[in-house]
């Protein structure tokens, strides 16, 4: 049994109040919106080169207990520590003990892309046993298939890979780019990210689903040429990146883009204009993937 208390927290004070309860006894610690559901909810969106969101002006801070925490002493002293002349209002709820791996488990089902493509966790039954299905589970490196951004790559992969292709996955992640294109019959496939976690990730689901992909850990220029190159990850760094990525586009290459909200098209567009025309390929709740050819 666990003891989860939820305190309302200004943004000014939400963050200290976490650390506070973390130092008195909190297991964990989330901070969330306590407008969410209402006309009120403010969603934030970050990316590298741009201001940090404030945190809500109405916060949810909630924390999980041992149930043999003394609550009321640990609540006194993280409210005080973090600047509350009394504690804040609060409830308290039982989570009694379950199989969470099982729980976990339950919320992933198999996602289609297409009738051909399916992403689909180890402890399911493919739906479809004769499509193209990739064996992935949820995990630390961004890219299960879930995310739009991630889901329009993969539509987009399934219609241009061709046998032989060759192909770059720029910022592959958890690999999932990368790996349908081996999957879907290309040829020679690199992938590159920042993070070498997401390295780690993708060459181990690239060893799960049997599959050969070059996968390197690179803040630098990347060199080579390929007749596709896809990158999902934000529009600052896809701008930034824009004459690199156009680079290694082969000529008569294609090259796909997403990660970019559909307000932000026209600025991605500009960035890649002296080198490529690129136009809005497809939209996906919110989110858009960019497309284009090398002359």
């Amino acid at each position: 049994m666990w003891i989860s208390v939820t305190l309302q927290a200004d943004a000014d004070r939400a963050e200290r109040l976490s650390e506070a309860l973390m130092n008195h006894g909190a297991l964990s610690v989330s901070i969330e919106d306590a407008d969410a559901g209402t006309e009120a909810e403010r969603p934030q969106f970050g990316e590298p080169g741009m201001e940090p969101s404030s945190l809500w002006d109405h916060s949810r801070v909630i924390a999980l207990f041992d149930e043999d925490t003394d609550l009321t002493g640990a609540l006194a002293h993280a409210a005080g520590e973090a600047g509350f002349a009394q504690v804040p209002p609060f409830t308290v709820d039982e989570i009694e003990d379950q199989n969470w791996v099982q729980l976990t488990q339950s919320q992933f089902d198999p996602i289609r892309i297409t009738d051909r493509l399916w992403i689909v966790p180890s402890w399911h039954e493919a739906p479809n046993a004769g499509a193209v299905n990739i064996e992935l589970d949820p995990g630390m490196a961004f890219g299960t298939g879930s995310h739009p951004t991630t889901h329009l790559c993969l539509e987009w992969l399934e219609t241009q890979v061709t046998p032989g292709c060759s192909v770059m996955d720029y910022g592959c992640g958890s690999g999932i780019l990368a790996i349908a294109a081996a999957r879907l019959g290309a040829g020679e496939i690199k992938g590159v990210d920042i993070d070498d976690k997401a390295v780690e990730a993708a060459r181990d689901n690239a060893a799960r689903n049997r599959v050969a992909i070059d996968v390197t850990c690179s803040n630098t220029p990347v060199n080579g040429q390929f007749d596709l190159v896809v990158a999902n990850i934000l529009t600052n760094p896809l701008c930034v990146l824009a004459p690199a990525l156009c680079a290694l586009v082969a000529p008569g290459g294609r090259l796909a883009l997403s990660g970019i909200l559909e307000t932000q098209t026209e600025q991605v567009i500009a960035a890649y204009a002296p080198w490529i025309a690129l136009r809005v390929g497809q939209r996906r709740e919110g989110w858009a993937r960019l497309e284009g050819e090398r002359p």
